[in-house]
Order: C-alpha cells, then sequence, then structure tokens
C-alpha cells in the first residue's frame, strides 16, 4: 500500500455501516458552496497552510468570483508532496456552514440581538477599564503568529497583566515542559525528515494513521517501495495505527512512565546505553523535593540504583506489557545499527504526569544516543495549526514573553520593554492564572475569591473541550458579575453561551502565518471576503487597544506617547488600522511579524524576513542568512552537521542546557499511580481523544457535509466482552457517568478502535454530546496539563437506568 492508497483507504472508509447506525436526527449541514473543477476557466490558485492540525500541510486554494471553489494538494510543498487527508481535501468547505456568525451579538434577556462593531469594540473596552488585571484573554494555537503576537503585546505590554493563556494548555503543555527540562529550549531537534531515514517507528500512545494520516503515510509508502521499517505502536487501546504496526503492546493506563524506565534499566544493567554520547554530552537529572521543573542534579551511579527496581517481571506486572517485550524495546535502542524515532502526541501529554513521561522519552535516546542523526529522534506532534509557532514562540501563555522568554525573569521583561518601547516596569513580573486557574477563578463569586471577572475567548471553544465543564464553565454563567466574549466563526458550544458575540474572518478570509511540529514557519495571503461583517481577530485586538486610548488609558501608548500598535504607511503617516475601512491599507501581519522577529534570536529560533516566506512552503527555524545573502533553515538541531549554532568541531551542542554546561539531562521520574483508579463503583477507564474526520471540537468539521455525514455523532467504543456482558450491541444508547458527569451514547463494537476489557473511549467533537463534562481536571504540577485520557467511569443500558429511575 503506497501513500495514495493508504490516504484513500483511510478517507473512504471513514463513511461505515456502524457509524451511519449512531446518526440520529436530520443532516443540518449547510449547502455546498459552488464547485469549479481545478484548473477550471477563471480559477485563481494561491497557496496556504491547510486549516487542520499541526502537520502544516500545504494546499492550493482554487478562488472564483469571490469564493473558494476547489482545493488541491500542493506539490511544491515538501511536507504532505501533494497529499491531503480526508479533512484537508474539504477544507475550503469550512468556510461556507450556513450558520457563519455575520455580526456582533450582544446577549439581552435570553437572546442575542445584533449591535454595531462601534458598540461592541466600546462593550469589551469598558470591560477592561473595570480591572484590567481581572480581565483575562483565552486564545490557542489556532491564533496566527501576528494574532498572537498581537495578543501578548495587547495584555502584557499595554494592560501590564499576565492573564493571558491559551489552549495550548490542554494539548501541548507537557511537550513544552518536558523540551524545556531536558534541552533549556523547546520544540522538536528533529523533522519530519527523521520519518524518511528512521529503521524503526515507535509511537508512544498516539495514533497517526488517524490524527497524522500524511505524515504517517510517508512511512507507509516506502514499505510500499520495499523499505524495512519496523513499526511498534505503544497504547492503552487497539487503533487503527496498530493495524499497520510489527508490534503492538497494550499497556495500562498511566504505565508508560514504567515502561520508560524499564527500558532505561535493561540499557543500564546490559552495558548497550551509548557510553561515549552520554560522557559527551549528557547529565542526570532526577525529581526534587520541593517539586521544581528543574529537578536535581545526580551521577550516574544513583541514576542507575533508582532504576533497579524496574525489572522486565517487576513492569511487566505494573504494565501488563509482557516482559519479553520490554527486552524487545531495550535491545532496539542498544542497537547502534538502527536509527530510531519516536513520535508522541496527545496520550503523552494529556497526563498528570505529562512532563515526566517526556523526560523519559527524550532520555531514552539520549541514554541511547539514538540523537542527532537523520532517523533518531524524539519527536512530539501538535494538534493545532500554529501550537508551535504561537503559543509557545510568542508569548501566549500565562508565564511567558515572546521568544521563549519568562515574565519572572527582569531581563526578559527589560528587553521586551525596549522591543515594545513601553516604560521600565509596565511589565509584570508575576505569572498569570494558567487555563484551568483562569476558568476556576471565572467560575468562582467575586466575594469568593473570583477575581478574574471577564474572559475574551478568541478561536478556541472553552465550553466543549476544558475538562469538567460543569466546574470550569457552567457556574460563571449564573454570576451576574461575570462576563463572557466569544470571538468566532459559528455558534459554538461557547458562542451560544457568551455575553458578547464577535464574528470572526478564517483561515484564507485574512492574512495569515502559522509554525507546525517541525518549527516550519508558514505564510498566506487573504483570498477572499469575510461574509458580513466578520472581521480578523487582530483587528479586533487592535481596535479594543486604540478604544482604551480613547478612554485615557495610558498603557496603550508606548514611552513616546504613541499608539502602541502604531503602523506608518508608505506616506510616513500613521494608518488608522482600528477603522477597519483602512486594516487593509497596510499590510499588518507582515508589520507585527518583522516586530516579533527581533524577540526570536535570544533561544535560537531566528526566523527569515516576512518576503522569504511568500516565496517559500515554509521554512525551519533556526533560519539563518548565509554569506551570499540566501537564508538557511534548519533540518536539525543542535547537530554539528546542520545547526548554524553549534560550535564547528562539535558533532552534538545543546547550547541551552540547563546546567550550562552544553549536556542534556537524561531524566529519572518514578511511576506513580493514577489520581483516580477504577473501583468497584466505576469500574471503567473512560479516555478522550480525536477522529479521523472531525477536528478537535468539530465547529468547522461537522458543518461540512462529507464529514459530518462520514461521522455524525459521537459514541462509546467500547470492547465486546464488555458489551457482552451489558447485554448491548452497535447501536444501543448506555449512559457513560463518572463522579462528575453523565452522557447517553451510542455504543460501537468492532470499528476502527478496540479498547481492551474494562476500557471506553468516546471522542470529543460532538457539541450535543459534551464528553468534557465528565473529564478529569487533575493536572501535571508542572505544565498544568489536565489528564483527559484516564478517569474511572461506569457505564448503564439506558433503559435499566429509566427503569431505577422510575
Amino acid at each position: 500500500m503506497d501513500r495514495r492508497d493508504f490516504l484513500k483507504s483511510t478517507a473512504m472508509t471513514a463513511a461505515t455501516l456502524a457509524a451511519s447506525r449512531l446518526a440520529y436526527g436530520q443532516d443540518k449541514a449547510g449547502p455546498t458552496p459552488p464547485t469549479a473543477a481545478p484548473g477550471g476557466q477563471g480559477v485563481q490558485w494561491n497557496k496556504a497552510p491547510c486549516r487542520f492540525c499541526g502537520t502544516g500541510c500545504h494546499v492550493q486554494v482554487g478562488v472564483q468570483n469571490g469564493k473558494v471553489v476547489a482545493i488541491a494538494g500542493d506539490q511544491q510543498a515538501p511536507v504532505n508532496k501533494g497529499l491531503l487527508c480526508v479533512k484537508g481535501y474539504h477544507v475550503g468547505l469550512a468556510l461556507y456552514g450556513s450558520d457563519r456568525l455575520t455580526t456582533p451579538l450582544l446577549k439581552k434577556g435570553d437572546t442575542h440581538v445584533p449591535i454595531s462593531w462601534e458598540e461592541a469594540i466600546d462593550i469589551v473596552a469598558r470591560r477592561v477599564l473595570k480591572d484590567p488585571k481581572g480581565f483575562g484573554l483565552y486564545g490557542s494555537g489556532q491564533w496566527t503568529i501576528p494574532e498572537g503576537y498581537a495578543a501578548s503585546k495587547f495584555v502584557k505590554g499595554g494592560l501590564g497583566s499576565n492573564q493571558l493563556d491559551a489552549n495550548a494548555r490542554l494539548c501541548m503543555a507537557s511537550a513544552v515542559t518536558g523540551f524545556l527540562a531536558t534541552y533549556g529550549v523547546d520544540e522538536p531537534a528533529g523533522c519530519y525528515d527523521d520519518l524518511d531515514a528512521c529503521d524503526v517507528l515507535i509511537m508512544w500512545g498516539n495514533n497517526p494513521a488517524e490524527m497524522h494520516p500524511v505524515l504517517f503515510s510517508r512511512v507507509i509508502d516506502r514499505r510500499s517501495r520495499g523499505e524495512k521499517v519496523t513499526l511498534i505502536d505503544i497504547g492503552t487501546r487497539k487503533t487503527r495505527t496498530s493495524g499497520f504496526c510489527d508490534h503492538s503492546l497494550r499497556f495500562k493506563p498511566n504505565t508508560d512512565l514504567a515502561i520508560a524506565c524499564g527500558i532505561a534499566h535493561l540499557l543500564v544493567e546490559n552495558g548497550t546505553y551509548d557510553k561515549a554520547f552520554v560522557e559527551a554530552n549528557c547529565a542526570f537529572r532526577a525529581p526534587s523535593e520541593p517539586a521544581a521543573l528543574e529537578g536535581k542534579a545526580i551521577t550516574f551511579e544513583e541514576y542507575r540504583e533508582l532504576l533497579k527496581p524496574y525489572t522486565p517481571e517487576k513492569v511487566a506486572e505494573l504494565s501488563g506489557v509482557p516482559a519479553k517485550d520490554l527486552r524487545m524495546l531495550a535491545d532496539l535502542f542498544g542497537r547502534r545499527d538502527v536509527r530510531i524515532t519516536s513520535l508522541w502526541c496527545m496520550g503523552m501529554n494529556q497526563h498528570t504526569r505529562g512532563t515526566a513521561i517526556n523526560n523519559l522519552v527524550h532520555g531514552l535516546h539520549l541514554l541511547s544516543g539514538h540523537f542527532g542523526k537523520p532517523g533518531d529522534a524524539p519527536t512530539s506532534l501538535t494538534g493545532q495549526p500554529s501550537a508551535c509557532g504561537t503559543v509557545r514562540e510568542v508569548g501566549t501563555l500565562a508565564h511567558a514573553l515572546p521568544g521563549g522568554r519568562v515574565v519572572a525573569k527582569a531581563e526578559h521583561r527589560a528587553q521586551m520593554e525596549e522591543i515594545w518601547n513601553v516604560p521600565k516596569g509596565r511589565l509584570h513580573d508575576k505569572p498569570g492564572y494558567h487555563t484551568l486557574e483562569m476558568w476556576k477563578r471565572f467560575s468562582t463569586p467575586t466575594e469568593q475569591g473570583g477575581d478574574i471577572h471577564t474572559i475574551w475567548v478568541q478561536v478556541t471553544n472553552p465550553a466543549q473541550t476544558l475538562p469538567n465543564t460543569h466546574k470550569l464553565v457552567d457556574p460563571s454563567r449564573k454570576l451576574a458579575d461575570k462576563f463572557l466574549i466569544v470571538s468566532d466563526v459559528y455558534p459554538s458550544a461557547t458562542a451560544r453561551i457568551a455575553d458578547l458575540i464577535l464574528p470572526s474572518a478564517m483561515w484564507v478570509e485574512k492574512n495569515g502565518m502559522v509554525g507546525n511540529s517541525e518549527r516550519r514557519t508558514q505564510q498566506w495571503f487573504k483570498m477572499v471576503k469575510p461574509p458580513g461583517q466578520a472581521r480578523d481577530d487582530a483587528w479586533q485586538l487592535i481596535a479594543v487597544a486604540h478604544r482604551l486610548l480613547e478612554l485615557g488609558f495610558e498603557g496603550m501608548k508606548d514611552k513616546d506617547g504613541r499608539f502602541l500598535f502604531e503602523v506608518k504607511g508608505k506616506d510616513g503617516k500613521p494608518v488608522p488600522l482600528w477603522d477597519f475601512a483602512h486594516y487593509y491599507d497596510v499590510n499588518v501581519d507582515e508589520h507585527l511579524f518583522e516586530e516579533y522577529r527581533k524577540t526570536t534570536r535570544i533561544k535560537h529560533k531566528d526566523l527569515a524576513p516576512y518576503q522569504e516566506y511568500v516565496k517559500a512552503r515554509g521554512l525551519r527555524w533556526p533560519v539563518v542568512q548565509q554569506p551570499d545573502g540566501n537564508w538557511r533553515e534548519t533540518r536539525f538541531r543542535f547537530a554539528g552537521f546542520d545547526d548554524p549554532y553549534v560550535k564547528k568541531g562539535r558533532d552534538i551542542q545543546f547550547y541551552h542546557s540547563t546546567t550550562h554546561d552544553d549536556r542534556a539531562q537524561i531524566w529519572f521520574s518514578p511511576y506513580e499511580p493514577p489520581p483516580e483508579s477504577p473501583d468497584t463503583e466505576f469500574p471503567f477507564w473512560l479516555c478522550t481523544g480525536r477522529v479521523i474526520e472531525h477536528w478537535h471540537s468539530g465547529t468547522m468539521t461537522m458543518r461540512i457535509p462529507q464529514l459530518q455525514r462520514a461521522m455524525p455523532q459521537a459514541y462509546v467504543e467500547m470492547n465486546r466482552a464488555d458489551a457482552r456482558r451489558l447485554g448491548v450491541g452497535n447501536g444501543d444508547q448506555v449512559t457513560v457517568e463518572t463522579r462528575r458527569g453523565k452522557l447517553d451514547l451510542p455504543v460501537w463494537i468492532g470499528g476502527r478502535g478496540e479498547p481492551p476489557e474494562g476500557s471506553l473511549f468516546v471522542p470529543f467533537f460532538d457539541e450535543r454530546l459534551l464528553i468534557n463534562g465528565l473529564t478529569l481536571d487533575e493536572h501535571d504540577p508542572f505544565s498544568k496539563q489536565p489528564d483527559y485520557k484516564k478517569c474511572a467511569a461506569r457505564v448503564r443500558r439506558r433503559e435499566l437506568v429509566a427503569e431505577k429511575q422510575g
């Protein structure tokens, strides 16, 4: 099976008999826009990265008569080489749902009524003035780089506050802390090229055959050419990825830490670790007391002693993975004649020990020397189009500043005050509230410590995606002094409960730049107009900033008395960006990006000038100018053969080492039981995740007719033996219940995935069936990322529940 056959298979089998049995009600998807064949008369084609996920596939967008009428894979794009997944081929239809938001709406009584943009902007500004420190801004990796940078500047440079966070806290935060604790700097060192060079691909608790199919197809394509690639699936349930793997290992939830420790134990005890690599490039670390991200230094002998309890037999007892399979993994890591790439996504990140398991997997690659060569890399994958380029790099987290800086460091604050030309001391040194704390305080009465009075949500859907929404979201809607503002393109679960709704432009209705999972920064231009009065998110931020200036708020001036977001035109005069009629008189994206570029050198995340990205299908940072004037991207960080910042003569240099000695940290972290486990009252494990047809909360993909029909609603995936004991079959309704809530769902047995006995899986894309009301808000102590992958649940047939209640 080659790449095209694989992708065709994943698209065609999306619509299955089992899935169709789950459907209820009528197909409410909006009408399909006019279409034209690729290359048809009058169709203009331009490049853009796909709107979905963090892979960063490039598409060619066909526009005719002011509408997107066709989508094709971009043959010039190195990420996808002309191919797309089922979502990518339909990305143009995401613009044309019949219920697009087209005018600002203010809640009055039980309804939302249209208002003008002028009134809407004034309302937002006056909510800021109520108490700037209690005004929170919440975004995501769906922000473009310029939008996220504008948000960071607005809150941190303008309001003098750090009440800014993003939903990357829910998906990538543990990857961030893992990178920082290991290398001293965020983002993968390898890239997608590793998929073309590895001999072994290990997938740690992720399902790339469905979640990142274009990337997975690169490996499948190699097999079709006769190349030998060993695929290993380490997960808690059987997925479509499992079917392609040579080894598919099922482990008990939370025991991935024990597995990693067990592999490290065997490498050390068998003497098969890479002694030369470790002695030249690594140091050892263990958790400290009190707990701190940097931990404490330990010796190699102390590391060995800490690993001794993790024998194959003990790890097999803890995890359920047979000892022979643990030895197989250790034997592979101990070989020098193969190259190993590890991939992971939410399975490792959405974890109460997320930082620890990230550290341990990085440590396996360092300990074994499987690092720094094509095909030898530990690589995290992202779920959002700019989770790397925006949230992690432009400072839209409560503790962060652009370019890898943090608010707690005085020198970092001083650097940003200089770049933003704001008075000394404008930036605040105390981190704001992380996502869960921000929403907890928003849902807590003011007199009881709920000091967040307003949250402005852009480009995300927290009423559907936050964990334990009954605790974090619902109470705020009953508190009279709490005000929710939502900028969105459709009436999402969050927009419907908002006090003020602002209609946004999306994707090719505006200029944009994003950064994908391999450090690749990508650019596109506006191609079509947004519907009605929908407007760019960056414009909304700038318009509110200017309204605050008009109302006398000094924070929206720089130290020379100029508007914080001032942009001058070719005539040298300031352009009135806050007036949308003039917003596109200049390229605001280019201005914001060039300002942001100044921040990127401190962590060697160098970016090229904006116009270089106009010409390219993305460039992987650091992008460094050569003597001949050209700009060169970097594929493999810390590797002397490719990274321009590695000193000449060095094979490897971890130049952002937390110990300031060019060494990466190999961590020991012990296995710990999960915060909640099945018991007699709640005997099942519950896990949540995605499906191939829908992206995250389904706000866009559920409005694409083909995708909505292929997967019309959420379901609960069950093991056959559990279903038999309950007396339920495909399509039967059951009630899934946890200590936080309950939900009625249809059963799917023997579909594309299968959990082991005692385990359930429910996707979270369906806004009518909000599974996150049941999930756990326990979180990692360092990343503050919550655990969506395991909590205790019970299942009952719906009719039995009804009889008992009767």
